[in-house]
C-alpha cells in the first residue's frame, strides 16, 4: 500500500503539502475514533490514557511520524519521488541497526552480508545524486525512529493510531481553520472531488499504519527492517515508469544491489526457517 501511495498525494493538488498533512492528520482521527467504538477498544485506549509510559513513547511516535508525512508528501508533489524511495531503501538499513543496537537482536552471517550490501548500495546512490539527500535521511531517520517507538511502546494497533491521531489533530485542525480563514484552504474550493479526496487521507493513512502497528509487535525489527525495501521498490517503478524521473545507469545499479541484498535476506531467512521448523520436529521425536 505505501508503495502506490505517489499515484494518490499527486491527486490532491492544489493543495500545499503543510494543507495535505493537516488534513491527513485531522481525518486519521475522526477514522481511528470511529475504529475504537467499533471495534470495542476502548478499555484499551483507556489503559494507555492511564500509563504514563505508553503516553510518553505513543508522543514521540506521534511526533516523529508527523515529520514522516510531510516529508513523504513534500518529496512526492515536488518530483522527488525517486529520492522518497531512497529513503525507504535506507529506512530498513536505520530499522534493522535500531534493533541489533538498541534492542539487543541478532543477525546471523549472510544477514550480514546481505546488510553490507545494502549499504554500500545506499552510499553509492547518495554519492551519486551528489549531494546530501535531505527528503530520503528525513524519511529514513523518522519512520525508523516510529518503527521502535511502536515496538517499545508494545500498545494495539488501532489504539495506539488514535492516541497518535488524538495528540496532534488539535495543531492540525487550528491550521486548517486559519487556513480557511485566510482564504488560502483549497477545501471546497477546488470542487468536491477535491475536498472528499482530502478527507480519504484518514482512510488512506490508517489502514496502511494499522497493518505495520500490529506487525511490530508480533515480528523482530530486523524482519520488519527489511520487508520494507518492498514499498520503496514499488515507488522506484513509479518514478521511473509513471513520473518520468531520471535513472542513470550508475543508479540503477544501486537500486540491484539493494534488490540482491533483499534476496540474499529473504533466502537466508526461509531457510533458517525450515532448519529451526526441522530441529523442533527432531526434537518432540525424541
Amino acid at each position: 500500500m505505501w508503495g502506490v501511495f505517489p499515484l494518490y498525494w499527486t491527486l490532491l493538488a492544489p493543495a500545499g503539502a503543510v494543507e495535505i498533512l493537516a488534513h491527513r492528520v485531522f481525518w486519521s482521527l475522526a477514522v481511528m475514533v470511529a475504529l475504537v467504538f467499533i471495534l470495542r477498544r476502548r478499555a484499551q485506549f483507556g489503559a494507555i490514557l492511564a500509563n504514563p509510559r505508553t503516553r510518553s513513547i505513543l508522543g514521540l511516535g506521534a511526533v516523529v511520524i508527523s515529520i514522516n508525512w510531510a516529508g513523504f508528501i513534500w518529496g512526492v508533489n515536488n518530483g522527488f519521488v525517486v529520492e522518497v524511495s531512497l529513503g525507504y531503501f535506507i529506512n530498513p538499513l536505520v530499522t534493522v541497526l535500531m534493533g541489533v543496537f538498541i534492542l539487543g537482536e541478532q543477525l546471523r552471517a549472510w544477514q550480514w552480508v546481505a546488510m553490507a550490501i545494502a549499504g554500500a548500495a545506499v552510499v553509492g546512490l547518495t554519492v551519486e545524486l551528489g549531494r546530501p539527500p535531505w527528503v530520503a535521511l528525513v524519511l529514513a531517520f523518522s519512520f525508523g525512529s516510529y518503527g521502535l517507538a511502536k515496538k517499545k511502546a508494545n500498545a494495539g494497533a488501532v489504539e495506539g493510531l488514535a492516541f497518535e491521531t488524538m495528540l496532534i489533530a488539535p495543531i492540525a485542525l487550528g491550521y486548517i481553520i486559519a487556513l480557511g480563514s485566510q482564504g488560502q484552504s483549497s477545501f471546497g474550493a477546488a470542487g468536491s472531488g477535491h475536498a472528499w479526496l482530502l478527507v480519504s487521507t484518514g482512510i488512506v493513512t490508517a489502514i496502511p499504519l494499522i497493518c505495520f502497528g500490529a506487525a511490530a509487535t508480533r515480528v523482530s525489527m530486523t524482519t520488519l527492517g527489511l520487508l520494507q525495501y518492498l514499498a520503496p521498490s514499488i515507488q522506484f517503478v513509479l518514478g521511473v515508469f509513471i513520473f518520468d524521473e531520471a535513472m542513470p545507469a550508475i543508479r540503477l545499479a544501486g537500486y540491484v544491489l539493494v534488490w540482491i541484498a533483499l534476496a540474499i535476506f529473504t533466502f537466508e531467512s526461509v531457510n533458517h526457517r525450515r532448519r529451526q521448523l526441522r530441529l523442533a520436529v527432531q526434537a518432540s521425536a525424541l
